[in-house]
């Protein structure tokens, strides 16, 4: 079935036509109704968002220890 899409993409002249759902979020995006914007895009990008930031804080936290463990001297 996605091959015959494929193809079917690349034979005929005509594409066929994605809805424009730019209006659409606009209204859910700029709507006045104090929510932050990770969660006016819905489930999604809270769960997007939730990883983002536990990887970002899980980088700093071992950026923290290599910098801590680098700069103190070794026993030997």
């Amino acid at each position: 079935v996605l091959g015959q899409r494929i193809s079917r993409a690349f034979a005929t002249s005509t594409r066929p036509q994605l809805q424009n759902r730019v209006l659409e979020k606009q209204k859910i995006f700029q709507a006045d109704n104090d929510l932050p914007v990770h969660l006016k895009g819905g489930s999604g990008d809270l769960i997007l968002y939730r990883i983002t930031m536990g990887i970002t804080i899980a980088g700093s936290l071992l950026a923290i220890y290599n910098i801590i463990a680098a700069s103190l001297p070794h026993k030997k």
